[in-house]
């Protein structure tokens, strides 16, 4: 990609932040008008070595000297504020994005990418465009019109002189261009490890009980040593880049600079030229000499900022759900028909495949089979964490596609075999997701329908009690109980239970039970269990098998009909028949 089309992009994407245009054109403004000013201050000086003498000294010049001096430093001062306001509006305007983006990003996307990866994209990416546009794109242009206004001024002054200073320029330029193409590449791989190590460090962290009960202490910190090492390698290619930029340039610069006194020296002795002349002219020379040092960081940077930009970009132009198109559901309780539903996660492998079976209204239907045959993936279809890759779910004649999505799990209550619970209050997990704010009645409710009530209130803290990252601070048939409550104030009419109690011992498993049967009432609902005892009275039971329905009807019928079902009920019911 070449530097205008890189140059187009990224100020494309700043521009979908809408900043405030107003400030960055008082902020330009005044950078104008700094660097308009600075351009005097040479001239001025000239005269005030030409016209100097202790008998004609006038204080009047020094203090107009200073005047200019006091209105560049304000000018200046007052722009780079405005300039690091706007740009921290924009990357709060692009990590607000970014984030938007993220949390209405559908679930395959998640499958597909690291969190750590993600997070990076978020912090750090945002940041390089942020530090681009606060501390050199205002450099950028300012010394563009030093530059100009300088050259402008020494040619009017001497076009001799000027000329030969100028020699050094495309010198300049060839040292920039190729080490800028290479900064890319190294700054491009760089972002992509510092992703990469984000990613380990927060999968690390985020499961450090794990890492100490397994002895893998060494294992991670080996792993996260390499992270670093890649960082450290990458760092340093980007110090060589700019070891190799820097002294060029100051050598091209202090070679301007010498040929400005040795020519100037000789055009002064000669009389071609004032001692203020020169002096003016070596003032000029670094009102080019800075911002062309500056140009080298600002290309530099502009490399780094491209890449940010390059992932920004991609994230950004990821499809995102569609949560508001399609109808509202104006009846939840209905049967909801799998037609010839097949599905992988894999183009190359099926986890579903031809699955055709009813699901009937306000009636328990429980979901049986081996461990890997799907069970949990129905349950991700009837969400809409994925589409079928054939056939069609409906409720009623509609197919679920065509419904509101965000008014679609509005109707669904979900609660896993590990319920996920948010760092926060106990309360705040019962209602997360609400668009209202329920009263304590519903929340008290719901708790005790959930068997809930008494522990939560047993607490120091009652609802208002911390429970940790993840529910740490609480233990598995609480997380349960907590789940359950935050499915009971939803109130859905459709209920899926993806191995609700397996995880739990059996006195926390007989509350929970007790909890489950409160939420199933009058209500449509799905029950994924490896524990038969627990579906034997389910109005209806679907076996599934390698991806396939394999037998449908209720404990009575399958135990005669079905022989997996049958030695399924005999290893766990202990039992011949019901």
């Amino acid at each position: 990609m070449t530097y205008p089309q890189k140059g187009k992009q990224f100020f494309q994407l700043i521009k979908n932040t809408k900043p405030s245009v107003a400030r960055m054109g008082i902020a330009f403004s005044f950078s104008v008008i700094s660097t308009i000013v600075s351009l005097f201050i040479p001239l001025l000086t000239r005269d005030f070595i030409n016209d100097f003498s202790i008998a004609s000294f006038e204080w009047t010049f020094v203090a107009m000297l200073f005047a200019v001096f006091l209105i560049q430093a304000f000018t200046s001062g007052l722009s780079i504020y405005l300039l690091n306001y706007v740009g921290q509006q924009i990357v709060a305007g692009l990590r607000s994005k970014l984030w938007d983006k993220h949390v209405k990003l559908p679930v395959p996307f998640y499958d597909e990418h690291k969190t750590g990866e993600l997070i990076s994209r978020i912090v750090n990416d945002t940041s390089i465009v942020k530090n681009l546009i606060t501390e050199h794109v205002t450099n950028f242009f300012t010394g563009f019109i030093s530059i100009i206004g300088s050259v402008i001024i020494l040619l009017i002054l001497d076009w001799k002189m000027t000329m030969v200073m100028l020699i050094a320029v495309p010198l300049a330029i060839g040292i920039i261009l190729p080490l800028g193409r290479k900064m890319y590449k190294v700054s491009r791989g760089l972002q992509d490890e510092t992703a990469s190590f984000t990613a380990t460090t927060t999968q690390v962290l985020s499961e450090i009980r794990l890492v100490k009960a397994s002895n893998a202490e060494r294992r991670e910190f080996n792993q996260g040593t390499t992270g670093i090492q890649n960082l450290f390698q990458y760092g340093l290619k980007e110090a060589t880049i700019q070891a190799i930029i820097g002294p060029l340039m100051t050598l091209v610069l202090m070679a301007m600079l010498v040929i400005v006194l040795g020519y100037g020296g000789f055009r002064v002795s000669s009389g071609g030229l004032s001692a203020g002349d020169l002096v003016a002219f070596i003032l000029y020379l670094f009102q080019i000499i800075v911002p062309l040092s500056q140009f080298t960081t600002f290309f530099t940077q502009l490399q780094k900022a491209s890449g940010a930009t390059e992932r920004i970009i991609g994230i950004l132009d990821e499809q995102e759900e569609a949560l508001h198109k399609g109808a509202r559901v104006k009846e939840a309780k209905q049967d909801i028909h799998f037609d010839g539903v097949s599905f992988g996660y894999q183009e190359t492998s099926v986890v579903l495949n031809n699955i055709s079976f009813t699901i009937p209204p306000n009636a328990v239907t429980a979901i049986v089979g081996p461990s890997g045959s799907g069970k949990t993936t129905l349950f991700a279809l009837i969400e809409r964490f994925y589409q079928p890759s054939k056939g069609v779910i409906k409720l009623g004649e509609m197919n679920i596609q065509h419904i509101n999505l965000e008014d679609w799990r509005k109707h669904i209550g979900y609660v896993s075999q590990e319920s996920p619970i948010i760092s926060g209050t106990i309360q705040e997990n019962i209602c997360y997701g609400l668009d209202y704010k329920p009263s304590e009645g519903e929340i008290n409710q719901a708790a005790q329908m959930a068997y809930a009530k008494e522990f939560i209130e047993d607490l120091p803290e009652g609802y208002h009690t911390q429970v940790g990252e993840r529910g740490i601070k609480l233990s598995g048939g609480q997380r349960q109980r907590i789940g359950i409550a935050r499915a009971l104030i939803r109130n859905p009419d459709i209920l899926l239970l993806d191995e609700a109690t397996s995880s739990l011992d059996s006195k926390a498993e007989m509350v929970v039970q007790k909890a489950l049967d409160n939420l199933m009432q009058g209500r449509t609902t799905i029950v994924i269990a490896h524990r038969l005892s627990t579906v034997v009275h389910s109005e209806q039971i679907v076996f599934i098998d390698q991806g396939e329905v394999t037998g449908i009807g209720d404990h009575e019928r399958l135990y005669k009909d079905h022989a997996t079902y049958r030695e399924f009920a005999n290893q766990q019911l202990k039992v011949k028949g019901n």
